[in-house]
């Protein structure tokens, strides 16, 4: 559960977001900047945390009143092997190796759904982690760590595990509302694995955004998961997608490589965390992201 350290908000002194240039990178980074907030961005070329002496360049960097936001991490779909789960902790330890040099006043580690089993039953942040995979393992070794060294540091330390998360700008192309998009633009069909009866909660990159805000301002600590608490079969995703195309775009079945699974939140800590915080209905967010997409790709 999350828990909030200061009575009223106030803004951090200053964001520094480790992994700014990726998909939630950006649209925090944005958003911070619109909101007046000072922001440190920390990636590639300039930060490579994988380098031997990447921690003291970053500690050198780091202020006693920042607030860090630790997002940075090799996605799925640049590998699932070994070599990407060991590089993914060479990023965190580079990270810790900072913090533990340079305190800071609070620490945010951005986490995934993917620490717990699939099921049909309700996940809350009382679900065990369990994950299934090494993506979910990786991330649950990295709160692992970072929550003990920000124990031992006393710094209050925040973990957000988000469902899947969608918006124009993504690049990372996985089963979701942007590839369902893209095959649609590209040749009036949407191929679903199987009949799409999975079900699954999808949550709007400026929603996550906003959310990390809200945890900023309040100095929060525990764990907290994002998610809608609305979980749609990609059938009825697809349906959703295809509405904002002009011409007719066919939904059909494909070969399924997996077993089906359903994934459903129960969003109660998050509506006690942050009760005025209203996140967008599904179709509201599928209509921004198609139109993001569009301008991103000049009209298309």
């Amino acid at each position: 559960m999350l828990t909030h350290r200061l009575d009223k908000p106030r803004d951090p002194a200053r964001v520094v977001v480790v992994g700014s240039g990726g998909f939630i990178g950006r649209t925090l980074s944005e958003l911070l900047a619109g909101e007046g907030v000072p922001v440190l961005p920390v990636d590639l070329p300039g930060h490579d945390l994988t380098r031997d002496g990447a921690g003291a360049a970053l500690a050198a960097e780091l202020r006693p009143d920042d607030a860090l936001v630790f997002l940075a991490s090799l996605t799925p779909d640049k590998g699932r092997d070994a070599g990407t789960f060991r590089t993914n902790l060479a990023i965190a330890e580079g990270v810790l190796a900072a913090l533990a040099a340079a305190p800071v006043a609070h620490l945010l580690y951005f986490s995934t759904d993917g620490v717990y089993p699939f099921r049909e039953a309700l996940v809350s942040e009382a679900t065990p982690a369990a994950p299934v995979d090494s993506y979910g393992a990786m991330h649950l070794a990295r709160e692992i760590l970072a929550r003990d060294l920000a124990g031992r540091l006393e710094i209050p330390m925040a973990v957000l595990r988000a469902t899947l998360i969608y918006g124009g700008r993504d690049t990372h192309n996985s089963y979701g509302p942007n590839r369902l998009r893209r095959m649609a633009a590209a040749d009036g069909r949407i191929t679903l694995f199987g009949e799409g009866e999975e079900m699954r909660d999808h949550v709007y990159v400026g929603d996550v955004a906003r959310l990390i805000l809200a945890v900023l301002r309040r100095r929060s600590a525990g764990l907290l998961n994002i998610a809608t608490g609305r979980s749609v079969s990609y059938r009825q995703l697809a349906g959703m997608v295809a509405a904002r195309f002009e011409a007719p775009v066919e939904i059909v079945g494909g070969p399924r490589m997996q077993a089906v699974t359903h994934r459903h939140f129960d969003v109660t800590a998050l509506r006690r965390a942050f009760p005025d915080f209203r996140l967008l209905p599904l179709e509201r967010g599928l209509a921004l992201a198609h139109d993001e997409m569009r301008r991103h790709e000049g009209g298309a």
